[in-house]
């Protein structure tokens, strides 16, 4: 048996993505959004609404990052979720983050968040808040690196669980994509 609960916006995993940008005056944000996913190979979709202080200076600058959070920087992701640039122009300095200029984008990169899309943005619709950006590069920490490619168990990423408000670990391998359905082909 069921239960129905009506329309929720429960999807799991929700990667918590860290999205940063400058302002006009070259002043770091970021912030912590969940609501964000790939839209093909080279483009990021996010739902972001237009009164974020990150959407109007990604509006106004057209280039933003997009990093992932991780446990060991679960409070400062937090953070930058539930305090706006609006209202609290130093909050990136009451995360710890060092920030540097990304390479290929004039939008920030956090360097204690390792693993960086840097994106251009393609489009936004004011009317749903969806902005499309198109992935320039992605940039990764040495320090996070398995034979030369990003290990999300190194990187300690967490997801965003809306049914219950927490944020999970994203962890143990159970399968081999692209791989375990040909099981059924024997």
């Amino acid at each position: 048996m069921r239960k129905n609960f009506g329309m929720q916006p429960w999807t799991f995993p929700q990667v918590v993505f860290i999205i940063g940008s400058y302002d006009e005056n070259g002043v770091p944000d970021a912030m912590n959004a969940a609501w964000c996913g790939m839209g093909c190979d080279d483009e990021i979709v996010m739902c972001i609404s237009a009164g974020h202080k990150t959407t109007k200076n990604i509006l106004a600058n057209k280039d933003f990052t997009v990093s992932f959070a991780t446990k060991d920087q679960l409070v400062a992701s937090d953070f930058v979720g539930v305090v706006s640039g609006n209202d609290d122009p130093d909050k990136i300095a009451k995360t710890g983050w060092t920030v540097e200029k990304a390479e290929n984008v004039n939008a920030p990169l956090f360097k204690e968040l390792p693993m960086t899309l840097e994106c251009r943005m393609r489009e936004y619709d004011e009317q749903y808040a969806y902005m499309y950006g198109k992935i320039v590069n992605v940039s990764v920490d040495e320090s996070v690196l398995t034979d030369d490619k990003p290990d999300p168990d190194k990187m300690g990423l967490i997801a965003f669980d809306q049914v219950h408000g927490k944020y999970r670990i994203v962890g143990e391998v159970v399968g081999n994509a692209f791989e375990a359905g040909f099981e059924l082909n024997k």
